[in-house]
């Protein structure tokens, strides 16, 4: 048995990324057990987030005030620039703890199966950063997936001629890993990205 507005809240948590038809019916009679005011709240603030978050006019990162708090910190090292496809990874970067740089958000990667290129992303932002001369390193952040990589190849070949230090992070086989469920490509980038000891 279900109603129209039950139908509907399924129907709208289902359009949640990483979330199935299952996990929505499971969220949804969640909140239809809650107290009224404990929706309220969460109906509150998904709309606060909405109105109050902007994203931040140098680096892309996600704001309230006129900076972000990155880009507002004065210790960071003005130098370095770490770039990411979209602003949540920056909280994932600065999860780290040690990364101290700024950070430059492209707002996607380029797809052209999709109808992304460079002009529908931040990279003329990120060029326009570099060339300011305050830059010594960029360091490519984006994911390991066939856009990611597409898109750090292209910003590469963008820097290269502006004379600025190029990297990218590595990739590979994660910690506690073990070699007979590594698949083939982590393992050629594994072996690709070796270092001396």
């Amino acid at each position: 048995m279900s109603t129209p507005a039950l139908e509907n809240l399924v129907a709208r948590l289902n359009r949640l990324p990483g979330i199935g038809i299952k996990t929505a019916q499971r969220l949804a009679y969640h909140i239809l057990s809650l107290p009224e005011e404990e929706v309220a709240g969460l109906a509150s603030a998904m709309t606060e987030a909405k109105q109050r978050i902007r994203y931040c006019p140098v680096c892309g990162n996600f704001t309230e005030d006129e900076l972000c708090s990155v880009c507002a910190d004065l210790k960071r090292d003005r130098s370095v620039v770490c770039v990411v496809k979209d602003a949540r990874d920056v909280s994932y970067m600065e999860r780290m703890r040690e990364y101290r740089g700024l950070y430059h958000v492209l707002g996607g990667t380029l797809s052209p199966m999709d109808g992304i290129g460079p002009d529908d992303i931040r990279i003329k932002e990120l060029m326009d950063r570099v060339k300011t001369g305050e830059i010594g390193e960029v360091i490519l952040a984006t994911n390991p997936d066939v856009e990611g990589e597409a898109t750090a190849a292209y910003i590469a070949k963008q820097l290269k001629p502006l004379g600025v230090r190029t990297t990218r992070i590595a990739h590979g086989i994660p910690i506690g890993g073990n070699l007979e469920y590594v698949d083939e490509i982590t393992l050629f980038k594994a072996i690709e990205n070796r270092r001396d000891v």
